[in-house]
């Protein structure tokens, strides 16, 4: 087949790779590598401190989170699909944006097919309808729980996200805490785990970041929790120091109470061996198998079970189910077969 001219369209909150939090962008990252190497031609739309092999464009030299100029997400965002849309659509034969509900209004009347990415919850105040205005798009799930809130638009396929198998070091003995990983939010119950770690006398490593509108939240509820012999907030970390935590870990805890799309996090550590201990909402059946790779709870007293017989599941397991299900390969080779999809959809109904 021939080889494709792919736009790459990302968020700008974080860079591509992030340097610490940031899933989609970690995700668009391993995507545009993955196509690179297959040897399609690939411009990345994303900030200039984003580190890629494809040709990049930048409509801001630093992500907005971490970056020291002040943007208007919203504003910057449009900026770079005018772009996308405008002067340079004639250089791609597909875009493929992670912008979300923003890329709706460009994508409708392009001549170019855009594959659109749902990376958020959808579940939220106008999205649906917003979706169902726009429903001949061709929409991709990272999750099939994830389309349950507007399931009447045109799913195009579900593609769970995946990494290179040797992004992640397998540890098949690991050290006596179990972990909390991801950021500080009621949806996310970090409360819920250090009460469990309490109850259960086993330690438990935190670490998070704290988004600006969940510092109330992280002062009132969380801080006060975390001055005890058990509990050990390293704060937000970098990714070397991420898969540390994670290979060394017995189990992720994972007290999740929203409808989670996908959740990287638990891919990350199956991937070095670590089960994950979750709450059976959204994506978490699809990827965790209960009783193999982890324990799905819905209860307090299920969650106390799981801790005290986590360490009978076989860490080879886990590290077998990412590399089968979560893998790069399977990630890429499944992009790469919907934009020929689309494309010869688009040459059919020229035709």
């Amino acid at each position: 087949m021939k080889k494709l001219r792919i736009a790459q369209v990302a968020p700008l909150v974080e860079r591509v790779p992030p340097k610490k939090y940031g899933g989609t962008e970690r995700v668009v990252y391993h995507l545009t590598e993955g196509l690179v190497e297959r040897g399609h031609q690939v411009t990345l739309f994303a900030s200039g401190d984003s580190i890629t092999s494809a040709r990049l464009v930048a409509p801001i030299s630093e992500s907005l989170r971490l970056g020291r100029k002040p943007h208007s997400p919203v504003m910057i965002s449009m900026m770079m699909l005018t772009e996308v849309y405008g002067r340079m659509l004639h250089e791609f034969d597909i875009v493929h944006s992670h912008l979300e509900y923003l890329t709706l209004p460009f994508a409708a009347t392009a001549p170019v097919p855009t594959v659109l990415t749902m990376h958020g919850r959808l579940d939220l105040g106008d999205c649906p309808n917003l979706l169902r205005a726009y429903r001949d798009m061709s929409y991709v799930s990272i999750s099939d729980a994830q389309r349950n809130p507007v399931p009447d638009i045109n799913w195009v396929d579900t593609i769970y996200h995946g990494y290179p198998k040797s992004a992640f070091e397998f540890s098949a003995r690991p050290g006596k805490y179990f972990l909390y990983l991801g950021r500080f939010s009621e949806e996310k119950k970090p409360v819920q785990a250090i009460m469990l770690a309490k109850a259960c006398h086993v330690p438990l490593k935190i670490a998070a970041k704290i988004d600006p509108a969940d510092r109330l939240y992280f002062e009132e509820k969380v801080k006060p929790l975390l001055d005890h012999p058990l509990i050990d907030y390293v704060g937000e970390v970098d990714e070397y120091r991420k898969i540390e935590l994670l290979r060394e870990s017995i189990a992720l805890l994972n007290t999740i109470d929203w409808p989670e799309p996908f959740g990287l996090v638990m891919i990350e550590a199956l991937a070095c061996g670590t089960p994950v201990i979750a709450r059976g909402c959204g994506s978490v059946p699809e990827v965790i198998t209960h009783g193999k790779t982890g324990f799905i709870c819905e209860s307090r007293l299920d969650f106390i079970e799981a801790i005290h017989h986590v360490g009978e599941l076989s860490r080879h397991a886990c590290r077998e189910e990412f590399e089968r299900r979560f893998s790069l390969n399977c990630m890429v080779g499944k992009y790469e077969e919907l934009y020929y999809r689309l494309l010869q959809q688009q040459h059919l109904c020229l035709q």
